[in-house]
């Protein structure tokens, strides 16, 4: 099989993969508290990562690190908290179609900062996904009124650190393969995520059922959504580009709504529209 067949196998795998993330970050909130599901979601996917991926740090040269170190914190560990977080206030399908956000990010931040090359009908299209994430979030706020809006903040923080991100593995670690950078990132949060961890209640919630339930949620997460898919992401991005790669972000809300609707989550017809309008402006910034 040629890699141009293989990178839209990765992208159909990493979509139903990604996609039923933000419902198990659901389950996780349970019983767990967001610090806590950021915590081991992280602690999970390092320990599996480390068990499978251990040799592969000895191709990381010392120049390297440094990347590693940046790409670790940009693309696991603030999202992993911060969509937790949002996840408190706001339907798991919403964040997943706000995270559709990640490849106009992607090319915004590849323009400025990393000498991506652009077309005008990509920077029309930046600006209609913004348009739509307006008439997402603002439709949203007005139908779901228990619901904190302000929180989508963090949302898209999120997938401005994701668009950092790819764009640091494209210029900097293209050499390296993806086992190594993923296992790296781990290795360098795994300590810190123990620590935040140690810093909770999670001594005295561990013998409720309800917690250890959360867990198990969190488990299938890390190990899953957040370990084997970021091997497979990291290897897509070098095997393509990095808007393609996160070009992935088509597909997730798709997955995400229907495991909303079986959650009881319902969009309104506004909603819907500027969920519409939002893969309008991603598939025009990512088209070349």
């Amino acid at each position: 099989m040629d890699a141009r067949q293989l990178k839209w196998i990765y992208l159909f795998v990493l979509s139903l993969i990604w996609g039923s993330s933000f419902i198990l970050i659901k389950r996780g909130l349970v019983g767990l508290t967001a610090i806590q599901v950021g915590s081991f979601r992280i602690i999970f996917a390092g320990l599996f990562l480390l068990i499978i991926g251990f040799k592969s740090l000895k191709k990381i040269s010392r120049h390297q690190w440094k990347y590693i170190a940046l790409t670790s914190v940009f693309g696991t560990g603030i999202p992993a908290f911060f969509f937790a977080i949002a996840e408190t206030q706001v339907d798991s399908s919403i964040v997943a179609i706000l995270n559709s956000l990640t490849p106009l990010n992607t090319l915004v931040l590849g323009i400025l900062f990393f000498g991506l090359q652009f077309q005008q009908k990509q920077v029309i299209g930046v600006f209609i996904g913004l348009v739509g994430c307006l008439l997402l979030v603002l439709s949203g706020a007005s139908a779901h009124p228990g619901q904190n809006y302000y929180y989508v903040l963090l949302v898209v923080i999120a997938t401005l650190c994701y668009a950092v991100n790819v764009n640091l593995i494209k210029k900097h670690l293209s050499d390296l393969n993806s086992l190594s950078i993923t296992t790296g990132n781990f290795a360098v949060l795994l300590l810190p995520a123990l620590i935040i961890l140690s810093t909770t209640d999670i001594g005295q919630k561990i013998h409720f059922e309800t917690a250890q339930h959360s867990i198990l949620f969190v488990m299938i997460l890390g190990v899953l959504g957040t370990g084997i898919a970021n091997v497979v992401f990291f290897k897509l991005i070098q095997m393509s580009s990095p808007v393609f790669a996160t070009s992935v972000t088509y597909l997730i809300p798709i997955v995400a709504f229907f495991w909303g609707l079986l959650d009881n989550e319902m969009l309104t017809p506004i909603q819907f529209f500027g969920a519409f309008v939002i893969l309008i402006g991603v598939y025009l910034s990512a088209k070349k």
